[in-house]
Protein backbone atom coordinates (compact mmCIF):
# COMPACT_ATOMS: atom_id res chain seq x y z
CA UNK A 1 0.00 0.00 0.00
CA UNK A 2 2.71 2.49 0.91
CA UNK A 3 4.64 1.70 -2.70
CA UNK A 4 1.44 2.52 -4.44
CA UNK A 5 0.71 5.71 -2.47
CA UNK A 6 4.44 6.69 -2.91
CA UNK A 7 4.17 6.66 -6.90
CA UNK A 8 0.29 8.26 -7.50
CA UNK A 9 0.33 12.37 -7.64
CA UNK A 10 -1.52 13.75 -5.37
CA UNK A 11 -5.38 13.64 -6.60
CA UNK A 12 -8.83 14.97 -4.97
CA UNK A 13 -11.70 13.85 -7.32
CA UNK A 14 -15.43 14.62 -6.50
CA UNK A 15 -17.74 12.94 -8.65
CA UNK A 16 -21.36 13.07 -8.72
CA UNK A 17 -23.90 9.95 -10.09
CA UNK A 18 -26.79 10.56 -11.95
CA UNK A 19 -29.69 8.98 -12.25
CA UNK A 20 -33.68 10.68 -12.06
CA UNK A 21 -34.85 11.69 -8.90
CA UNK A 22 -37.32 14.45 -8.01
CA UNK A 23 -37.04 17.17 -5.92
CA UNK A 24 -38.85 20.62 -4.58
CA UNK A 25 -37.56 23.53 -7.25
CA UNK A 26 -38.54 26.06 -4.78
CA UNK A 27 -35.56 24.93 -2.18
CA UNK A 28 -33.18 23.61 -5.09
CA UNK A 29 -31.90 24.56 -8.45
CA UNK A 30 -29.57 22.41 -10.66
CA UNK A 31 -27.26 23.29 -12.88
CA UNK A 32 -27.38 20.14 -15.49
CA UNK A 33 -27.21 21.64 -18.20
CA UNK A 34 -24.32 24.03 -17.26
CA UNK A 35 -20.01 22.63 -17.09
CA UNK A 36 -17.59 24.60 -14.29
CA UNK A 37 -14.25 25.37 -14.22
CA UNK A 38 -12.27 26.74 -10.71
CA UNK A 39 -9.12 27.11 -9.58
CA UNK A 40 -8.44 25.82 -6.04
CA UNK A 41 -6.23 26.24 -2.85
CA UNK A 42 -6.84 23.20 -0.59
CA UNK A 43 -4.54 22.15 2.65
CA UNK A 44 -5.18 18.97 4.30
CA UNK A 45 -3.25 17.61 7.38
CA UNK A 46 -3.63 14.54 9.79
CA UNK A 47 -2.77 15.43 13.17
CA UNK A 48 -3.11 13.96 16.90
CA UNK A 49 -3.27 14.52 19.99
CA UNK A 50 -2.42 12.74 23.41
CA UNK A 51 -4.87 14.19 26.58
CA UNK A 52 -5.36 13.24 30.03
CA UNK A 53 -8.99 12.02 30.57
CA UNK A 54 -9.28 13.59 34.22
CA UNK A 55 -8.32 16.49 33.00
CA UNK A 56 -9.21 17.66 29.31
CA UNK A 57 -7.38 20.67 29.39
CA UNK A 58 -4.30 19.23 29.41
CA UNK A 59 -3.31 18.02 25.88
CA UNK A 60 -0.12 17.71 23.78
CA UNK A 61 -0.43 18.25 20.10
CA UNK A 62 1.66 16.95 17.28
CA UNK A 63 1.08 18.62 13.63
CA UNK A 64 2.47 18.27 10.32
CA UNK A 65 4.43 21.13 8.77
CA UNK A 66 2.91 20.05 5.13
CA UNK A 67 2.68 21.90 2.12
CA UNK A 68 -0.57 23.51 0.88
CA UNK A 69 -2.16 22.24 -2.60
CA UNK A 70 -2.92 24.97 -5.59
CA UNK A 71 -5.11 22.88 -8.46
CA UNK A 72 -7.71 23.08 -11.01
CA UNK A 73 -11.59 21.39 -10.93
CA UNK A 74 -13.92 21.28 -13.45
CA UNK A 75 -17.47 19.80 -14.08
CA UNK A 76 -18.25 18.38 -17.19
CA UNK A 77 -20.43 15.75 -18.60
CA UNK A 78 -21.90 15.23 -15.28
CA UNK A 79 -18.85 14.67 -13.83
CA UNK A 80 -16.66 16.38 -11.47
CA UNK A 81 -12.58 16.05 -10.67
CA UNK A 82 -10.33 18.02 -9.31
CA UNK A 83 -6.77 17.71 -9.27
CA UNK A 84 -4.54 19.47 -6.62
CA UNK A 85 -0.54 19.19 -6.03
CA UNK A 86 1.57 20.46 -3.29
CA UNK A 87 3.51 23.87 -3.39
CA UNK A 88 5.72 25.20 -1.06
CA UNK A 89 5.70 24.21 2.40
CA UNK A 90 3.79 27.34 4.46
CA UNK A 91 5.80 27.16 7.20
CA UNK A 92 9.59 27.84 8.06
CA UNK A 93 11.26 24.31 8.39
CA UNK A 94 13.94 25.47 10.72
CA UNK A 95 11.26 26.35 13.26
CA UNK A 96 8.57 23.27 12.63
CA UNK A 97 10.46 20.59 10.90
CA UNK A 98 9.61 19.32 7.90
CA UNK A 99 7.06 16.58 6.55
CA UNK A 100 7.02 14.23 3.83
CA UNK A 101 3.43 13.45 3.03
CA UNK A 102 1.35 11.12 0.81
CA UNK A 103 -2.22 12.57 0.41
CA UNK A 104 -4.63 10.91 -1.80
CA UNK A 105 -8.44 11.38 -1.24
CA UNK A 106 -11.49 10.66 -3.68
CA UNK A 107 -14.91 11.87 -2.98
CA UNK A 108 -18.54 11.30 -4.44
CA UNK A 109 -21.07 13.46 -3.79
CA UNK A 110 -24.99 14.04 -4.93
CA UNK A 111 -27.62 15.62 -3.18
CA UNK A 112 -28.76 12.79 -0.97
CA UNK A 113 -25.22 11.22 -0.27
CA UNK A 114 -22.11 11.51 -0.12
CA UNK A 115 -18.68 9.41 0.63
CA UNK A 116 -14.88 9.38 0.50
CA UNK A 117 -11.60 7.21 0.30
CA UNK A 118 -8.86 8.41 2.05
CA UNK A 119 -5.35 7.25 1.92
CA UNK A 120 -2.74 9.44 4.10
CA UNK A 121 0.91 8.84 5.50
CA UNK A 122 2.80 11.81 7.16
CA UNK A 123 6.13 11.32 8.53
CA UNK A 124 7.78 14.49 10.74
CA UNK A 125 5.56 16.49 13.33
CA UNK A 126 5.98 18.94 16.06
CA UNK A 127 4.25 20.09 18.77
CA UNK A 128 2.22 22.94 18.38
CA UNK A 129 1.91 24.28 22.18
CA UNK A 130 4.98 23.20 24.52
CA UNK A 131 4.50 22.97 28.51
CA UNK A 132 7.57 25.79 28.42
CA UNK A 133 6.66 28.68 25.98
CA UNK A 134 8.94 28.71 23.04
CA UNK A 135 10.67 32.00 22.23
CA UNK A 136 10.74 33.65 19.16
CA UNK A 137 12.62 32.28 16.50
CA UNK A 138 13.26 29.11 18.48
CA UNK A 139 12.28 25.97 17.21
CA UNK A 140 8.92 24.15 18.30
CA UNK A 141 10.04 20.55 19.44
CA UNK A 142 10.33 18.20 17.01
CA UNK A 143 9.63 14.21 15.73
CA UNK A 144 11.24 13.93 12.56
CA UNK A 145 10.74 10.10 13.76
CA UNK A 146 7.24 9.67 14.01
CA UNK A 147 5.46 8.00 10.73
CA UNK A 148 1.17 8.28 11.06
CA UNK A 149 -0.68 6.29 8.44
CA UNK A 150 -4.46 6.58 7.26
CA UNK A 151 -6.88 4.59 5.42
CA UNK A 152 -10.79 5.55 5.93
CA UNK A 153 -14.17 4.88 4.25
CA UNK A 154 -16.26 7.55 5.23
CA UNK A 155 -19.79 8.09 4.27
CA UNK A 156 -23.23 10.73 4.92
CA UNK A 157 -26.75 9.90 3.84
CA UNK A 158 -28.98 13.13 4.09
CA UNK A 159 -33.25 11.83 4.43
CA UNK A 160 -34.50 15.71 3.54
CA UNK A 161 -33.03 15.48 -0.19
CA UNK A 162 -35.94 16.66 -1.58
CA UNK A 163 -35.85 20.00 -0.14
CA UNK A 164 -31.96 20.26 0.84
CA UNK A 165 -28.93 19.32 -1.41
CA UNK A 166 -25.65 18.25 0.58
CA UNK A 167 -23.78 19.46 -2.46
CA UNK A 168 -24.92 22.66 -2.75
CA UNK A 169 -22.08 23.79 -0.34
CA UNK A 170 -19.29 21.75 -1.30
CA UNK A 171 -19.69 21.01 -5.55
CA UNK A 172 -21.92 23.37 -6.32
CA UNK A 173 -23.67 21.12 -8.91
CA UNK A 174 -26.80 23.09 -7.26
CA UNK A 175 -27.70 26.11 -5.24
CA UNK A 176 -29.61 25.85 -2.25
CA UNK A 177 -32.38 28.93 -3.04
CA UNK A 178 -34.32 28.59 0.50
CA UNK A 179 -32.57 27.85 3.92
CA UNK A 180 -33.42 24.29 5.02
CA UNK A 181 -32.07 21.20 6.81
CA UNK A 182 -32.51 17.66 7.15
CA UNK A 183 -31.35 15.26 9.21
CA UNK A 184 -28.52 12.46 8.30
CA UNK A 185 -26.69 10.20 9.42
CA UNK A 186 -22.95 9.41 9.16
CA UNK A 187 -20.89 6.28 8.96
CA UNK A 188 -16.96 5.42 9.06
CA UNK A 189 -14.35 2.91 8.73
CA UNK A 190 -11.17 3.67 9.38
CA UNK A 191 -7.32 2.14 9.54
CA UNK A 192 -4.87 4.20 11.41
CA UNK A 193 -0.96 3.54 12.66
CA UNK A 194 1.56 5.80 14.55
CA UNK A 195 5.24 4.48 15.14
CA UNK A 196 8.10 6.16 16.37
CA UNK A 197 11.93 5.48 17.06
CA UNK A 198 10.95 5.98 20.99
CA UNK A 199 7.94 6.48 22.95
CA UNK A 200 5.59 9.03 21.75
CA UNK A 201 5.48 11.08 24.79
CA UNK A 202 8.94 11.69 26.84
CA UNK A 203 8.70 11.38 30.47
CA UNK A 204 7.81 15.02 31.58
CA UNK A 205 4.99 15.00 29.10
CA UNK A 206 3.82 11.48 30.57
CA UNK A 207 4.03 12.87 33.77
CA UNK A 208 2.12 15.90 32.81
CA UNK A 209 -0.74 14.03 31.37
CA UNK A 210 -0.74 11.81 33.58
CA UNK A 211 -0.03 8.79 30.99
CA UNK A 212 1.72 5.72 33.39
CA UNK A 213 2.63 3.59 30.28
CA UNK A 214 4.74 4.91 27.52
CA UNK A 215 3.87 3.42 23.76
CA UNK A 216 5.83 3.69 20.66
CA UNK A 217 3.39 2.34 18.48
CA UNK A 218 -0.27 2.69 18.09
CA UNK A 219 -2.73 0.92 15.60
CA UNK A 220 -6.68 0.73 15.76
CA UNK A 221 -9.73 -0.07 13.40
CA UNK A 222 -12.56 1.70 13.60
CA UNK A 223 -16.50 1.33 12.80
CA UNK A 224 -18.60 4.02 13.91
CA UNK A 225 -22.43 5.20 12.79
CA UNK A 226 -22.85 8.60 13.46
CA UNK A 227 -26.52 10.51 13.89
CA UNK A 228 -26.44 14.22 12.67
CA UNK A 229 -27.90 17.20 10.94
CA UNK A 230 -26.82 19.24 8.28
CA UNK A 231 -28.56 22.52 7.44
CA UNK A 232 -27.75 25.02 4.33
CA UNK A 233 -28.65 28.78 5.29
CA UNK A 234 -29.09 31.25 2.89
CA UNK A 235 -28.11 34.93 3.42
CA UNK A 236 -29.21 37.64 0.58
CA UNK A 237 -30.37 35.34 -2.11
CA UNK A 238 -26.99 34.79 -3.33
CA UNK A 239 -24.76 33.93 -0.05
CA UNK A 240 -24.91 30.76 2.50
CA UNK A 241 -23.65 29.22 5.01
CA UNK A 242 -23.86 25.41 5.00
CA UNK A 243 -23.09 24.01 8.31
CA UNK A 244 -23.35 19.73 8.86
CA UNK A 245 -22.34 17.95 12.23
CA UNK A 246 -22.52 13.72 13.06
CA UNK A 247 -21.56 12.36 16.56
CA UNK A 248 -21.78 9.02 17.32
CA UNK A 249 -20.77 5.92 19.09
CA UNK A 250 -17.56 3.78 17.75
CA UNK A 251 -16.30 0.34 18.34
CA UNK A 252 -12.23 0.26 18.36
CA UNK A 253 -10.12 -2.89 17.98
CA UNK A 254 -6.77 -1.76 19.13
CA UNK A 255 -2.85 -2.52 19.78
CA UNK A 256 -0.51 -0.43 21.54
CA UNK A 257 3.39 -1.48 22.26
CA UNK A 258 5.70 -0.50 24.95
CA UNK A 259 9.10 0.84 24.27
CA UNK A 260 10.28 -2.64 25.97
CA UNK A 261 8.67 -4.47 23.57
CA UNK A 262 5.46 -5.28 25.69
CA UNK A 263 2.21 -5.97 23.28
CA UNK A 264 -1.17 -4.59 24.67
CA UNK A 265 -4.42 -5.14 22.75
CA UNK A 266 -7.73 -4.31 23.83
CA UNK A 267 -11.81 -3.51 22.17
CA UNK A 268 -13.84 -1.04 23.05
CA UNK A 269 -16.37 1.72 22.79
CA UNK A 270 -15.28 5.13 22.14
CA UNK A 271 -16.62 8.07 19.82
CA UNK A 272 -16.46 9.63 16.39
CA UNK A 273 -17.13 13.33 14.90
CA UNK A 274 -17.47 14.37 11.65
CA UNK A 275 -17.84 18.21 11.21
CA UNK A 276 -17.97 19.79 7.76
CA UNK A 277 -18.72 23.62 7.02
CA UNK A 278 -18.81 25.87 3.83
CA UNK A 279 -19.66 29.90 3.30
CA UNK A 280 -19.89 31.18 -0.22
CA UNK A 281 -21.73 33.02 -2.99
CA UNK A 282 -23.15 31.48 -5.93
CA UNK A 283 -25.48 32.95 -9.07
CA UNK A 284 -26.25 31.58 -12.38
CA UNK A 285 -22.29 32.32 -13.75
CA UNK A 286 -19.99 32.75 -10.76
CA UNK A 287 -19.23 30.97 -7.43
CA UNK A 288 -16.99 31.33 -4.89
CA UNK A 289 -16.53 29.77 -1.08
CA UNK A 290 -14.45 28.30 1.58
CA UNK A 291 -15.32 24.78 3.04
CA UNK A 292 -13.57 23.08 6.03
CA UNK A 293 -14.38 19.23 7.25
CA UNK A 294 -13.07 17.71 9.79
CA UNK A 295 -13.21 13.80 11.17
CA UNK A 296 -12.05 12.97 14.65
CA UNK A 297 -11.77 9.35 16.23
CA UNK A 298 -11.20 9.46 19.86
CA UNK A 299 -9.25 6.20 21.20
CA UNK A 300 -9.52 5.74 25.43
CA UNK A 301 -6.80 3.35 26.84
CA UNK A 302 -5.32 2.95 29.80
CA UNK A 303 -4.56 6.35 31.05
CA UNK A 304 -4.63 8.06 28.27
CA UNK A 305 -7.00 9.62 25.36
CA UNK A 306 -5.61 9.66 21.81
CA UNK A 307 -7.40 11.41 19.45
CA UNK A 308 -6.67 10.78 15.27
CA UNK A 309 -7.85 14.05 13.24
CA UNK A 310 -8.27 14.56 9.73
CA UNK A 311 -8.91 17.98 8.53
CA UNK A 312 -9.38 19.54 4.56
CA UNK A 313 -9.82 23.49 4.07
CA UNK A 314 -10.31 24.78 0.67
CA UNK A 315 -10.83 27.60 -1.08
CA UNK A 316 -11.81 28.34 -4.47
CA UNK A 317 -13.95 30.32 -6.87
CA UNK A 318 -15.16 29.45 -10.20
CA UNK A 319 -17.56 30.07 -13.48
CA UNK A 320 -20.50 28.26 -14.93
CA UNK A 321 -20.95 27.86 -18.82
CA UNK A 322 -23.82 26.86 -20.75
CA UNK A 323 -23.14 23.44 -22.21
CA UNK A 324 -23.03 22.82 -26.06
CA UNK A 325 -22.93 20.20 -28.43
CA UNK A 326 -21.17 16.37 -27.71
CA UNK A 327 -21.27 18.72 -24.33
CA UNK A 328 -24.24 18.06 -22.83
CA UNK A 329 -24.18 14.80 -22.69
CA UNK A 330 -23.35 12.34 -19.56
CA UNK A 331 -20.90 10.00 -18.76
CA UNK A 332 -23.56 8.09 -17.32
CA UNK A 333 -25.91 7.92 -20.22
CA UNK A 334 -22.95 5.41 -21.69
CA UNK A 335 -22.93 3.58 -18.44
CA UNK A 336 -25.65 0.79 -17.54
CA UNK A 337 -28.07 0.38 -15.49
CA UNK A 338 -28.69 4.48 -15.99
CA UNK A 339 -28.99 4.36 -19.59
CA UNK A 340 -29.38 6.79 -21.90
CA UNK A 341 -31.47 10.21 -21.76
CA UNK A 342 -31.09 10.04 -18.14
CA UNK A 343 -28.93 13.18 -17.50
CA UNK A 344 -30.91 14.30 -14.02
CA UNK A 345 -28.59 14.23 -11.10
CA UNK A 346 -29.44 12.43 -7.97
Amino acid sequence: MKRLAWILPVLFCWTTPAYPQSYDSTYIKSYRDKFFVWPVTKRRELSFRLEDPEAGARKAEFKPNNAYGLGMGIYLFDLGLEFVFPIAPPENESLFGNTKSTDLQLNILSRRWGGDVVYQRYKGFYLTSPAAPVAPGDPYPQRPDIVTENLGINGIYAFNSHRYSLRSSFTYADRQLKSTGGFLIAASFNLYEIDGDSAILNPFYQNFLGQAKAFTSLDFRTYAIAPGYGHNFVIWDKFFVGLMLAIGPAIQDFRFQEPNGTPHSDTRVNSYLDFRGAIGYSTEKFFAGITISSQTRNVVFEDARFASVTTTGRVLFGWRFTEWGFLKHSVWELLPPWGKGKKEIH
